[in-house]
């Protein structure tokens, strides 16, 4: 069971800004930007591009209502959605705030404290529910 798998199954704790049956979106513990978000498939599948295309769809449909959600709270020219990352054999996106594209450079990361991170994980929560 990956480190992702088991953050979906609430074994591992995270900030958690948004979930349904089949996929969850939590804040990345080494954010390149605030409000950098992971989304994930519940089901353990390792690359996107492994995923069925009906569930891929509803994957980009989920991450589509989190990014709106993150621009809401946290206002910015465009919600940046990058795939990379091999460390986690777990599919994945970041959705990161952007303005411009220095501000997605993964090889300068933030510290945000843990009560920041808990707020910012709750105001992308609420903001993705009343989304609908």
């Amino acid at each position: 069971m990956s480190i992702f798998s088991k953050i979906a199954a609430g074994e591992i704790p995270s900030y958690k800004c948004a979930e349904n049956e089949k996929f969850y979106a939590f804040l990345d513990i080494n954010p390149v930007g605030k409000a950098h978000t992971l989304v994930i498939p519940r089901e353990e599948i390792d690359y996107i591009f492994d995923m069925d295309d009906a569930l891929l769809a509803e994957f980009s449909v989920f991450a589509k209502k989190v990014a709106r959600a993150i621009k809401a709270e946290f206002p910015c020219k465009k919600v940046a959605q990058i795939v990379l990352g091999l460390e986690v054999p777990h599919a994945h996106i970041h959705l990161i705030p952007m303005n411009n594209e220095g501000d997605v450079d993964f090889k300068k990361h933030i510290e945000i404290a843990p009560e920041e991170q808990a707020e910012i994980a709750q105001r992308i929560f609420t903001a993705f529910q009343k989304l609908g």
